[in-house]
């Protein structure tokens, strides 16, 4: 549509939210020496595009009349893929559905837009009446996986306000088109919430963080985050849930828990952060707190603070929801480097003291759009990065690096067969050769 058969209104409201969009953020005052809080969220209300909520032509809505208002946008999953960061929003209507909305930005803390259109998700449920809450997954099969709240009315109860509450799964290598999967189904837990899955392969199976529940608001008998394998993702199943981050009386914990952010690897752990809930005399506080587990085995527990890792100040205090801080998604941030391990070059043999240990890590200098393309690379596909040559240019010295993926099971099962036929024929051959 032409600007002069645009809304005037539209044109104002415009350059309001330009205004808004491009606002520089700021770290504000609080300090603990753990995090940094900044004055701005980087998504609200405001950030939703003028589009969705308003029809622009002027002859259709000649008031400019609001059609289709959103009350929040919160909840956000959130990955960095090539050098950006992308948030998948769960965007809440006033008429209390939500759907979900991909917002992304070179900085992990402003410049967030959405994208011209919200997610369009395969309607393969006729029974849900509702999605939110995604959290984003990148696998090391190679597919990005968003696991969400599937809401649905509960038939077998009269109360119109019940619910049941399901994982539902969809996968992805864009964030553009996305694959809806079959939900999760748990034999040992009626309902599911706060789902999320885990970054690898667990003794060859897809494993997730649960959820246990009786109702779709209280717990009940559920003891806190539970830990379950499947073998199929596309028809998950969990049999036997493992409890590995408990409810606990008279703690952070009391009234109930859930994963959070998908699990981040650190050096010597998998750092988990998760909410907290328990009953206050002004009502449910929801908090956040971190715990990790073996990089070996993610069901064993190996570090539990007993603290409390964020909690909700001063605004976060009030609101649509109030006293909550949550959590979908956290990204771990690299320092923008690449190194070589493991490289082995001799010493000069007429060197002295001053010899650098052969085995030393080297880094390697790399343009920061080459960074973030191979980092790209790397996460979307399982790629490794692997050194091929080295030369000399000049005075400098170059190693040629490539990408490089490992063998699948069937590949290396072909191998193998290949060089068992080549020895049998070898052997065969010797032994025709010395009869």
């Amino acid at each position: 549509m032409s600007q002069s058969k645009l809304h005037p209104e539209y044109l104002r409201q415009k350059a309001l939210q330009d205004a808004y969009l491009v606002r520089k953020n700021k770290k504000t005052d609080f300090y603990n020496g753990i995090y940094d809080r900044w004055e701005n969220p980087v998504l609200t209300r405001e950030s939703i595009p003028l589009s969705w909520r308003f029809d622009l032509n002027p002859e259709t809505n000649p008031h400019f009349m609001e059609r289709l208002g959103v009350n929040a946008v919160f909840n956000s999953g959130a990955i960095k893929l090539n050098g950006k960061y992308y948030l998948v929003a769960r965007i809440e209507g006033n008429d209390r559905k939500s759907f979900f909305g991909v917002a992304e930005s070179d900085s992990p803390v402003e410049g967030f837009h959405f994208w011209e259109k919200p997610i369009l998700l395969p309607d393969t449920c006729p029974e849900e009446t509702n999605v939110y809450d995604m959290r984003l997954t990148q696998h090391e099969d190679g597919w990005i996986y968003g696991v969400f709240c599937s809401e649905s009315k509960d038939k077998n109860d009269p109360d119109l306000s019940a619910a049941v509450a399901e994982a539902g799964i969809v996968r992805t290598k864009d964030l553009k088109t996305w694959e809806r999967l079959d939900n999760l189904k748990t034999l040992r837990s009626p309902q599911q919430r706060n789902v999320v899955l885990h970054p690898e392969f667990v003794d060859g199976k897809y494993a997730f963080y649960t959820r246990p529940m009786d109702g779709f608001i209280e717990t009940g008998s559920g003891g806190g985050i539970g830990f379950g394998l499947c073998d199929d993702i596309t028809h998950a199943v969990i049999d036997e849930e493992k409890i590995i981050s408990k409810r606990i009386y008279h703690t952070l914990t009391e009234s109930k828990n859930g994963a959070g952010a998908v699990p981040i690897r650190g050096k010597k752990c998998w750092i988990n952060i998760a909410h907290g809930v328990r009953n206050t005399a002004a009502g449910l506080r929801y908090v956040l707190y971190v715990f990790g587990t073996d990089l070996n085995d993610p069901s064993k527990v190996i570090a539990e603070p007993s603290g409390v890792f964020l909690v909700p100040l001063g605004k976060e205090r009030v609101g649509d929801v109030s006293n909550v801080v949550f959590t979908n998604g956290a990204i771990a941030r690299e320092n923008g480097e690449v190194y070589i391990y493991g490289m082995h070059i001799s010493p000069y043999e007429k060197g002295n003291i001053f010899n650098k240990d052969p085995l030393r890590v080297r880094k390697l200098l790399l343009h920061k759009s080459e960074i973030n393309k191979l980092a790209g690379q790397i996460k979307m596909k399982g790629y490794t990065l692997m050194p091929l040559k080295v030369y000399f240019k000049g005075s400098l010295v170059k190693v040629e690096i490539g990408l490089a993926r490992g063998k699948k099971l069937y590949d290396k099962r072909q191998d193998i067969a290949k060089k068992d036929a080549k020895r049998e024929a070898e052997r065969d051959f010797k032994i025709r050769n010395l009869g």
